[in-house]
């Protein structure tokens, strides 16, 4: 059974099988290379090409033995092909093909984080623009500060799960590199020209000075950036988990027919999708520590390293993968009120507007900025504590004296925070261009 965080699709890139088959990927590269420079007879090579297999009991089986995994690996292999086989893994050590073999297997995981991330992402920039003007407060510490829109929230997500998505998409070029460098990375048994056709065939680059192994601040930075972007999609997570409060209720992730939030309050809806998110976030980052402890191995290498990635990298994309999928079903089936927005607005009479107040003291009165702020202060102090509306504080206070009602009334409106909305907008010309072809 799948545990409940594991996606089918990574699970399927880290299964034994996948793994011994970008093994043999790399075995087979190499045999066609050497064919080609002439160290491997046609028919031999032939023969490996159309006969090369292997069984994942049987590597078992070998490896009960022999405790070595690519040995056991290597002689299924041989077994399959009959004579011809004493070619395969001709010149290599272990780590030449256990970690070109990786770079395939850690840019195919890439590849559907990405994938499932953009998706993620447009859906996250169609949800900004349907919200662009819906206005909410702005919170600062949890606290009422300035009005803001929907949109422009859910912008800013957009924005950083962006940059999640082009520091993914750079890493995954640093990372699909190859080595064929033998046992310390000087090419006594297989030479450059052998290492650079391989590459070449597996569609990887080749890595220009390596020991054993290719090194691991290569894989550290996949980790630490997949740990990031599990930070994004906490922090847009726990976004709409305050939202969601019952002294809130201005957006609730989504609540099926039959879905019970508690076995004992019939009435509750618990934001547990993305409770679950942020939860996962903290296991992800957890893996960037050791991911960084890897990249000081003794030497030429050392084998500390291996059995931290055999956990770690299955693990990471899994939950990287899920929680986006988890992200996509919520901004999906967000239920957003505008209305419990707008009137959240106005729960503390006025008091979101104190800055425009503050400003327009200082230039309408003709007093210092001190004086003002003790002005604006004083009446939000007393909005505050006595409940009255800021807007009848200001008008009854006599330290001001130059401006009439109907100005002190211009300052709590709520287009004034709007009119630059459409120009941060404008920074994200995909958008613009999704919006206006509708």
């Amino acid at each position: 059974m799948i545990p409940r965080y594991e996606t089918a699709e990574i699970k399927r890139i880290w299964t034994d099988e996948n793994r011994f088959r970008r093994w043999l990927d790399v075995e087979l590269a190499a045999v066609q290379a050497w064919n080609e420079a002439g160290e491997i007879p046609d028919e031999d090579c032939r023969n490996i090409k159309e006969r090369a297999g292997f069984s994942v009991d049987r590597i078992r089986e070998i490896e009960e033995v022999t405790q070595h995994d690519v040995i056991a690996f290597v002689s299924s292999v041989a077994e399959t092909i009959g004579e011809s086989g004493r070619y395969v893994h001709f010149g290599l050590t272990s780590s030449d093909v256990i970690d070109t073999a990786s770079s395939l297997l850690l840019g195919e995981s890439m590849d559907v984080v990405i994938g499932e991330m953009k998706k993620l992402h447009a859906l996250l920039g169609e949800t900004a623009v349907k919200y662009k003007f819906a206005p909410c407060p702005g919170r600062t510490h949890g606290i009422h500060a300035e009005p803001t829109t929907f949109g422009l929230k859910l912008l800013n997500h957009y924005a950083e799960l962006g940059r999640d998505i082009e520091r993914l998409t750079e890493t995954k070029k640093e990372m699909m590199v190859g080595k064929l460098s033998g046992a310390v990375g000087t090419y006594a048994n297989c030479p450059p020209k052998i290492e650079a056709r391989v590459c070449e065939l597996l569609g990887l680059s080749i890595d220009p000075v390596s020991t054993q192994i290719i090194q691991r601040d290569r894989h550290a930075r996949i980790i630490t950036d997949l740990a990031i972007a599990g930070g994004t999609l906490e922090r847009l997570a726990l976004e709409i988990r305050h939202l969601q409060r019952t002294e809130v209720l201005e957006a609730l992730e989504p609540f099926k027919k039959g879905q019970k939030g508690s076995s004992a309050m019939p009435h509750k809806k618990n934001p547990i999708l993305c409770e679950r998110v942020c939860g996962m976030s903290r296991l992800l980052r957890g893996f960037a520590v050791p991911a960084l402890e890897n990249i000081a191995l003794w030497h030429e290498r050392d084998i500390s390293h291996s059995s931290v990635e055999r956990v770690m990298w299955p693990d990471a994309f899994s939950l990287a993968h899920y929680m986006t999928k988890k992200m996509i079903q919520i901004i999906r089936g967000l239920n957003v009120d505008t209305d419990k927005m707008l009137a959240d607005i106005d729960i503390t009479k006025g008091l979101l507007f104190s800055g425009r107040v503050l400003i327009a003291l200082v230039e309408n009165e003709g007093i210092s900025r001190e004086e003002a702020y003790a002005i604006a202060q004083d009446n939000a102090m007393r909005c505050w504590n006595e409940k009255i509306p800021l807007l009848e504080l200001l008008a009854g206070d006599p330290r001001i004296t130059k401006m009439k009602r109907s100005e002190l009334e211009s300052l709590f409106d709520l287009e004034y925070y709007l009119k630059h909305i459409d120009e941060v907008f404008g920074r994200f010309p995909e958008l613009v261009c999704a919006e206006t072809s509708k």
